[in-house]
């Protein structure tokens, strides 16, 4: 078993919860979504990021406007839906309820 495909996987699985809350800030655009992920060193292409969103605004989640922009041609700005505030609130509980298991149980088997 390869460790990097386990760290994979794990990045993975917590990615459009992230994606979610980034949005949740502010109305943003795509490429400043992936500079704050790069900033928190989880670290995606534009070829991973534009199928989640469109899965996230397909499923009702997100929504977008375009705005004119002063460098090119307009730009897609996405923030939440309603729908989306409310599963993002629920996610946050799944996460906090997650990583406080996952705390318990590798705080104690290092002490071992």
């Amino acid at each position: 078993m390869k460790l990097e495909n386990t760290q994979s996987q794990m990045r993975k699985g917590i990615l459009e919860y992230c994606i979610l809350s980034i949005i949740d800030q502010d109305e943003i655009y795509a490429s400043d979504i992936i500079g704050q992920l790069k900033d928190a060193e989880l670290i995606i292409v534009e070829g991973t990021l534009y199928p989640l969103l469109t899965r996230l605004k397909n499923a009702g989640l997100l929504k977008y406007t375009w705005k004119e922009s002063v460098q090119g041609p307009p730009r897609k700005y996405y923030s939440l839906t309603e729908n989306g505030k409310i599963f993002l609130k629920e996610l946050h509980g799944t996460w906090s309820s997650l990583s406080n298991s996952v705390k318990k149980l590798t705080n104690s088997n290092h002490k071992k």
